[in-house]
């Protein structure tokens, strides 16, 4: 077995849940595996992917579960919001009008910050992961990432906001228009699925969105946010 596996015993561990349950969700579809041999085999970067989908259609409740499923399991070393979402990785207004100048923005703005070493490298492989399938939610955010971390590209692992003056198309449900993008540059795939895990509780928070659009600048949004992420803990 390839040390990208899991097997069903060691996903059940990894999820809390029992090989029965397990198998039960593979059979069903429910869980990205296949059959060798006659074994279900479920691939380390396909789990992630789909824990990432489920992150984001989690409420509340949900995501404070995950969190702790997290916690449990993964004993994931990403720093805590407030040193991973610095004062000058916040932009607003950015002003970008398209879903291309929009990545491409936050990409320079992180490498202008000093976060970021290469952003084309890094503009390419979020776009990439897009075109793969969109990362906006239902509420006007989006979480932008590359598909696998780009630890040799980044200072240190981060979070950049940049918040649009108005909405644009970014592939969101039922042509919901994204005006929050939160970008997660993660060191490893254990600390990008705690940080996104994190925003979103943040982002459900109710009203924080709508105070998060009525701020004036960059420093009144990043203030909102570590105001919200402290009322979680």
């Amino acid at each position: 077995m390839s040390d990208e596996d899991f097997d069903v015993a060691m996903l059940a561990t990894y999820l809390h849940l029992t090989p029965a349950q397990v198998e039960k969700m593979a059979g069903r579809g429910k869980l990205p595996g296949r059959r060798i041999g006659g074994e279900w085999r479920f691939s380390r970067i396909e789990i992630h992917h789909w824990f990432e989908e489920r992150i984001g259609l989690s409420d509340q409740f949900e995501l404070e579960q995950v969190e702790k499923v997290l916690d449990t399991n993964q004993r994931a070393t990403e720093d805590s919001i407030e040193q991973l979402v610095q004062p000058h990785a916040v932009w607003s207004p950015l002003p970008a009008r398209t879903r291309n100048s929009v990545i491409q923005q936050i990409c320079q703005h992180s490498a202008d910050a000093g976060l970021l070493w290469d952003a084309t490298k890094m503009e390419k492989a979020i776009k990439a992961r897009e075109n793969l399938h969109p990362t906006a939610l239902g509420n006007g955010v989006a979480m932008l990432h590359p598909r696998r971390p780009q630890v040799n590209n980044i200072a240190h692992a981060f979070v950049g906001l940049g918040i649009t003056s108005t909405g644009l198309p970014f592939g969101g449900p039922r042509g919901v228009m994204t005006d929050v993008f939160f970008l997660i540059a993660s060191e490893n795939e254990k600390g990008h699925l705690h940080t996104l895990a994190r925003l979103s509780r943040i982002i459900a928070v109710p009203d924080f969105l709508a105070q998060l659009r009525e701020c004036n600048d960059s420093q009144e949004a990043h203030r909102l946010l570590l105001e919200t992420n402290q009322t979680l803990e």
